[in-house]
């Protein structure tokens, strides 16, 4: 029996690169100041989806919500194996918190429809709230399945799995339809594929159409190819506005506080084996490690 997946993900800023212009006034992250990565874990979502597809069939759906720049994500998950890109964009879902973005992409499985699994990143780093998956899965009145680190079986309609609870870890039943957050011990995201990467190159959405100055006609040859990728509204979604964005968005940043870390004093240690043997031997001594 196949089964088809649907995965959200989320293009997310690099947390290596922090800067003290990382934040807005306004409490919000400014994305401009930092480069743009898939987020982990929603790597491993995906591959877990493109395993249960060459497990069992069916097809995999990636769904992601942002600007129209977002569809990095879903190029790249198309060339990884995905079968369908989503971009969910509109101006009117900016400064959407947990509740306002799961209820957002709630819509946006409603409107695909055909679905046996939704799966997504146990959290995105630029919040590592770990809330939209669940919330989700509350607002389609989905049986979950979080913090999975293993898939052992589907038979029947019946999922079973291995989730982490911090000290050790469950086996779990689940009757599908379900949704699944997955953790980054979960599996080894592929690469992407050389093959794919020359077919899915040139597959963009309507935005990045018009930004480049592209023509109905240009989007038309893309459909026609099967690289237009799918765009939607709040409009297309029929989302309740008053649960969208700023409005529908009850989380309010009550204060920011830059830390900045100061050292001491520092030592140089020679990049040779017995500087390094004499650097661990001292951090031992100091109970630093150890």
């Amino acid at each position: 029996m196949a089964y088809n997946s649907i995965v959200l993900v989320k293009q997310v800023p690099d947390t290596k690169a922090v800067t003290g212009k990382a934040m807005n006034d306004d409490g919000t992250v400014n994305r401009a100041a930092l480069p743009a990565i898939f987020n982990p874990e929603d790597l491993n979502a995906l591959e877990l989806a493109l395993e249960i597809k060459e497990r069992y069939g069916g097809t995999v759906t990636v769904v992601t919500m942002g600007l129209p720049s977002a569809c990095r994500v879903l190029r790249a998950a198309l060339c990884r194996g995905a079968d369908r890109g989503v971009l969910v964009t509109d101006r009117r879902a900016a400064a959407s918190d947990t509740l306002a973005t799961s209820y957002i992409l709630s819509c946006a499985v409603k409107h695909i429809g055909d679905y046996d699994l939704v799966l997504c990143g146990r959290q995105a780093i630029d919040g590592d709230t770990a809330q939209v998956g669940p919330q989700i899965a509350e607002k389609l009145e989905l049986p979950q399945i979080t913090y999975v680190e293993e898939l052992h079986s589907i038979e029947d309609g019946v999922m079973t799995a291995k989730r982490n609870v911090g000290n050790g870890w469950e086996k779990v039943q689940v009757k599908l339809p379900a949704l699944l957050t997955v953790m980054n011990t979960a599996n080894t995201p592929r690469p992407a594929g050389g093959r794919l990467m020359m077919q899915y190159k040139k597959a963009r959405s309507l935005s990045e159409l018009e930004q480049d100055g592209g023509s109905a006609a240009d989007a038309e040859k893309l459909k026609a190819k099967g690289l237009l990728i799918d765009q939607w509204d709040l409009d297309d979604l029929k989302a309740d506005l008053q649960w969208c964005g700023r409005d529908g968005s009850p989380t309010k940043v009550h204060r920011i506080q830059s830390v900045v870390l100061t050292a001491t004093e520092q030592k140089e240690v020679e990049p040779t084996d017995d500087g390094l043997r004499g650097m661990v031997h001292e951090l031992i001594s100091d109970h630093t490690i150890g």
